[in-house]
This record gives C-alpha cells, structure tokens and sequence, in this order.
C-alpha cells in the first residue's frame, strides 16, 4: 500500500508550495486558469519557504519584503482552523477516517516542488536522498498538519523518476532564480508580474542565431533591458 493511501495530505495543508515560472504556465496552460486564482506572494522574511532554495522577489509597494510565489491556500472545508492548498480535494472525516481523505487536484500539472518530495539531491548529485519529515508541519500542532504516518523508505519512491524530477526541478528553479535577479533590478506592481513572467518564458523556444553558430550563446532573459517594464511593453 502506498504510503499516500488514505492520507488527509497533511503535507499540501502545512506547507506554502513555492512554484517556478514553468510551473505557472503549465497550471494556466492545462486547467484553463488565470494567475490570480491558484498564485499569491507569500511573505518570508525568515526564508522558511524558500529554504535558499527557491528564489525572493521584491515589489514596489513592498520593497524591502522577499516574497515566494506560491500556490494559494484557502480554508479547509471540513477541518476547521486550518487552510490547505487550493487543489487540495477534500473527502469529508468519517470513523474509519478522523481527518477525511483528500488528494491533489491537479496531480499531473503539479509543481516540481510537490513531485519531489520529500527527496533532494546528495552533494554530488547523482543520488536522491529521502529527507527527514516531522511529525506537524506547523508549530500551533493542529492535527490537520500532521504529516507521514511513518518514515518514507527508499521502496516508496520510483528511482529513476525521481532522479529525474530532481533534475527538472534544480534546472526550473535555477532559470528561476536569474528571471528574479532581473525583476529585482527594479521592482515593479504585483499586477504587472504574470505580464513579465508570460513576457520571459514564450521566449524559450528560438530559432537557431547567428550569434550561437559565432559561439555566443543567447539567453531568453538577455532580451530584458535594465528596465523590465519596458522590455514587457516591447515583448506585448
């Protein structure tokens, strides 16, 4: 039996789940969805969330506050006082299961965050290593943020996937972290931040330039100015 088997999901009630940009664009790609209905900016000044992993962006009306993109949380419908990722399922608690069930939404369109877990690379990369996960995932104890029944074992995880997602994942928030040195450079609005993100990441794919056949290799955010408002306005 899986270890996820009749779990409340206690892990995508306790955790703000930091997204990439690439993870942005498939939710909104596969769910039809706009940004403001599944992303938020989470505050975190003590780097809990990003755990110098994913990246902080400042913005005008806040500068001096580093946000995480994130999925949003809402209340949970049936535990009262918690809240829980917005594609959170939810089955209501009956006997057999104090807490209810509940599984992800969007289980295929799922951020690189959430298919990783709980692993992360060794120092050389080249193996997973499964992570130490706590009993509660927040420190108030609510039974709704209790986590894994048990430890997770090697024979949980599929080896070869999970190498591979750890690699999309270090890829995706690398390119993330650059697509936020540039925003930094000049913080700009909230609202103008899914502009700047569709603005970067439809320059993925290019035609081959005469610049990489000359040994110079192009770069999507190259065609950012200083100015990242100005760069959209050009790109729209």
């Amino acid at each position: 039996m899986s270890l996820c088997d009749s779990c409340h999901a206690g892990c995508c009630r306790s955790f703000a789940i930091p997204v990439t940009g690439a993870d942005v664009i498939r939710i909104e790609t596969d769910l039809g969805l706009p940004f403001g209905e599944f992303i938020c900016r989470w505050a975190d000044s003590e780097g809990r969330i990003a755990r110098n992993h994913a990246p902080h962006f400042h913005f005008d009306d806040e500068p001096d506050t580093p946000f995480v993109i994130c999925l949003l949380h809402q209340p949970s419908r049936f535990l009262t006082g918690s809240d829980k990722c917005r594609f959170l399922t939810e089955c209501e608690p009956d006997a057999d299961h104090p807490l209810g069930q509940a599984r992800c939404g969007i289980y295929q369109s799922r951020p690189v965050a959430c298919r990783v877990f709980p692993t992360r690379f060794n120092d050389t990369g080249e193996l997973a290593v499964i992570e130490d996960v706590p009993q509660n995932g927040r420190a108030e104890g609510n039974p709704a943020y209790d986590l894994c029944p048990r430890p997770w074992e090697p024979a949980d995880l599929e080896p070869i996937d999970t190498v591979q997602q750890l690699v999309i994942t270090r890829y995706e928030m690398h390119y993330f972290r650059q697509l936020a040195d540039v925003w930094n450079r000049s913080p700009g609005p909230w609202q103008d931040f899914p502009e700047f993100l569709h603005a970067v990441y439809s320059r993925r794919v290019i035609a081959e330039p005469a610049s990489e056949r000359d040994g110079e290799a192009p770069s999507t955010l190259k065609f950012l100015s200083t100015d990242h408002r100005d760069a959209v306005r050009k790109a729209a």
